[in-house]
This record gives C-alpha cells, structure tokens and sequence, in this order.
C-alpha cells in the first residue's frame, strides 16, 4: 500500500507565493540571481502564467502572474545560502538593487537585502556563528553590535531607484 504523505515530497511545510506582472523574468532573475531550477510552469489561453514553481535550494517557490488592475503585493523572503556575500553580490549583478549591505548582525548571521527587479525584498542570510541567548543579549550593549542592528534597521524597505517600485 502506498502510504501518502501529508508535505509532498520535494515541499516544506511553508511554500511562498510570489505575485506579479512578470512571473516569467522573475523565473530567469531566480534562476541566475539565486541558482534557481524552474520545475514547471502553466501558462493560459491568455498568455497569463498561472502556477509556476522554481526550486532554490532545498526550498519551492511557487509564482504566478498578477492580473493588470490588481495592487504590488511585494514578497519579503529571507533565502539562507552557504555563502550571503556572494549571494548578495551576484543578486545585484543580476538586476536587484541593495538595500542593505551584508552585515553580521548579534545573532549570528550575516545579512544583507536586496530588492530584486520585480519588487520583492530578499533577506540574504548565512549563519556565521551559534550564538546563545545569553551571548545575544550581551551584544546588544557592545557599540559594534547595535550599530550594525541600528544600520539594518533604518533602511528604507520600500526604497526604490525605480519610481515604479515605490508604494
């Protein structure tokens, strides 16, 4: 008997939707900005995508194109990578703008976001370090450490080069 398993295989329990008027160059921005493997996509008698799916890492997003009268809905997602420098170095080569620069933060990762060319705030992220509570909580009087909290924190989110891109 085969036993059915309530994720499927190749999914985690979450599984982000991103939304927008061009699923399929955010398809090829996924696939050079971030490794990604499209896996498969529906496209309709309209030419509108409709489901599609790219696997980043051990990770599915699913996407699929907005309708023209409907609001941005910007992603935010945070993507943990071996390597948060190189990840955010070549996200921005590839079209996506910083929004802050890789910063090792008290926690113990090292994070940096950009916002890719469609709108959505990607956290980039690599744990650097285990780092107990109590080792946090003791950061946050040290100037190195809120001063790096300080400079993540204060970055506009929704900032743009991009008119377009600005609610």
């Amino acid at each position: 008997m085969d036993i059915v398993k309530p994720i499927p295989e190749g999914y985690t329990a979450i599984t982000p939707w991103i939304i927008g008027p061009d699923t399929n160059g955010m398809i090829d921005y996924l696939t050079r900005a971030f490794g990604g493997v499209e896996i498969g996509r529906v496209v309709g008698e309209d030419g509108f995508i409709g489901h599609a799916e790219v696997r980043i890492g051990d990770a599915m997003v699913m996407l699929f194109d907005s309708r023209p009268d409907w609001p941005a809905t910007p992603a935010f997602l945070r993507l943990y990578v071996e390597d948060a420098d190189a990840t955010h170095r070549g996200a921005v080569e590839e079209g996506g703008t910083s929004v802050t620069e890789v910063t090792h933060l008290a926690f113990g990762d090292r994070v940096g976001r950009v916002r890719d060319p469609f709108g959505n705030l990607w956290w980039i992220q690599t744990r650097v370090e285990n780092v107990t509570e109590a080792e946090m909580i003791a950061r946050f009087a040290e100037p190195r450490w809120t001063a790096a909290m300080d400079y993540v924190t204060s970055a506009n989110l929704f900032q743009s080069s991009d008119p377009a891109l600005r609610p």
